[in-house]
């Protein structure tokens, strides 16, 4: 039991000392494994976890070096160390600049006097090899990618470096880099939609706990000043060891020790477990309450059903920029109702919804059934669902370009749960049947 306590204070030490460095300092394994007393394989992987926390980023021709950590979703804007990465390129000047904002790209395909009125400071140049260009973009306080992978005169590689903005080189063609960095900022959009755990955490002043020597009386203390009736109980450590309620400490006196009536062993989440995985956890487990901890186990904040509820309702709320392929293909299908008011769903089958036979993937049918469930139980109910159970019949295939209903039909509704069963036609005639089960993540 030693060995691993003693790796893992080792790993923290090194990421503590990471954290303490000055920003802009440079980092080397080999040092900190020397300063720290530990093996290099140790220092690498301390390095190596202080770069997914964000701390350090490796750039090009520089190495490794700390960095102030950005908050997340801070913009949904690319950097030109971004687009180093994006489009497979390599710096050929201005490496200092790499960490400025990308506002927007200009494809310079315009003779030069044209391009000068498209070109302003924070833009991105995308172009061949073409030395004036490059030249007057970097004046213009603009980056320069330059495609098919050419490069540039020395003159304008010492322009880029005065001026700390990066002049870029990347293999690909103009057309490839403008379709790779669109699908970046794509991609970026959909991220940003995606709240996590950290996101309500960040947000609340401070942790409410107990250790495990409290009694029942440190209990109704805390529960009176912050009106909560869960709490973590953490050890020595601060690592949790169990959770207790008030349905814990009924009927108990003052003076017990929480230890003895606690929840031992129990179900945590991390900052980027995503709030639709925290609920279905809920929802799945009857709970409603989350320790958040760290990749120690050791207490950081807490969340309840309530805190991931309203904020998954929150970003419902905002405008829908980047789409999912499962919004994309659930935004070719009609809502419609029949003579009686009930809930049905009418699209076309498109191409890119097709196997390379023509005919449509079942993977598509089970999602586009699927969201014809969930909203189906949702104009029932007025409440949100996850899927608990899925179980799909494929009767016929249906060809691309092909109307398609899909209807849902109501078995049976309960406060928590929901069972559906959904019909897919063509013409008349059935494509396919599933029997879904949801359950309300709106109930404990």
């Amino acid at each position: 039991m030693e060995g691993p306590e003693e790796s893992v204070t080792k790993h923290e030490q090194l990421l503590q000392h990471i954290e303490g460095l000055k920003i802009g300092t440079k980092i080397s394994v080999r040092k900190l494994a020397k300063t720290l007393s530990v093996s290099e394989g140790t220092a690498y992987r301390a390095v190596k976890e202080a770069e997914n926390l964000g701390i350090v980023i490796t750039k090009e021709r520089i190495g490794t070096v700390r960095v102030e950590k950005k908050p997340r979703n801070i913009s949904d804007q690319l950097t030109f160390g971004d687009v180093v990465d994006i489009v497979e390129g390599h710096v050929l000047g201005g490496g200092e600049g790499l960490d400025k904002t990308l506002n927007k790209y200009v494809i310079g395909a315009m003779k030069i006097d044209a391009m000068a009125r498209y070109i302003d400071a924070g833009s991105l140049l995308i172009i061949g090899n073409r030395d004036n260009a490059h030249s007057l973009a970097l004046e213009q306080g603009a980056g320069v990618l330059i495609t098919g992978g050419f490069g540039t005169s020395r003159e304008v590689k010492a322009l880029a470096d005065k001026l700390s903005l990066p002049i870029i080189s990347s293999r690909h063609d103009t057309f490839t880099v403008a379709s790779m960095i669109n699908r970046a900022l794509f991609d970026r959009l959909i991220k940003k939609k995606i709240m996590l755990v950290e996101d309500i955490v960040s947000r609340k002043p401070r942790v409410n706990m107990l250790k495990a020597t409290s009694n029942i009386s440190d209990f109704d203390q805390l529960s009176l000043e912050t009106g909560n009736q869960h709490f973590p109980v953490v050890d020595e450590w601060n690592r949790v060891i169990g959770i207790v309620s008030r349905k814990n400490v009924e009927e108990l006196s003052g003076d017990q020790s929480i230890e003895k009536c606690m929840t031992r062993h129990p179900i945590t989440v991390g900052l980027q477990t995503s709030l639709a995985s925290a609920a279905q956890i809920m929802v799945w487990e009857g709970i409603d309450f989350l320790p958040v901890v760290d990749r120690n186990r050791k207490l950081v904040s807490s969340v309840t059903r309530r805190e991931v509820l309203q904020a998954m309702r929150d970003v419902r709320n905002q405008p829908q920029l980047g789409e999912t392929f499962e919004h994309l293909m659930w935004n070719g299908f009609a809502e419609e109702r029949d003579e009686e008011g009930k809930l049905f769903f009418r699209g076309m089958i498109t191409p890119q919804m097709s196997t390379d036979l023509g005919t449509i993937s079942h993977g598509v049918l089970t999602s586009l059934m699927t969201q014809a469930g969930l909203r189906a139980a949702k104009d029932t109910s007025g409440g949100d669902f996850v899927v608990d159970n899925i179980t799909t019949y494929f009767v016929r295939p249906v060809q691309i370009e092909n109307p398609i209903v899909i209807t849902p039909v109501l078995l049976e509704m309960s406060r928590r749960a929901c069972k559906l069963e959904i019909m897919l036609t063509y013409q008349d005639s059935l494509i396919s049947k599933a029997v879904m089960t949801l359950q309300s993540i709106d109930h404990a």
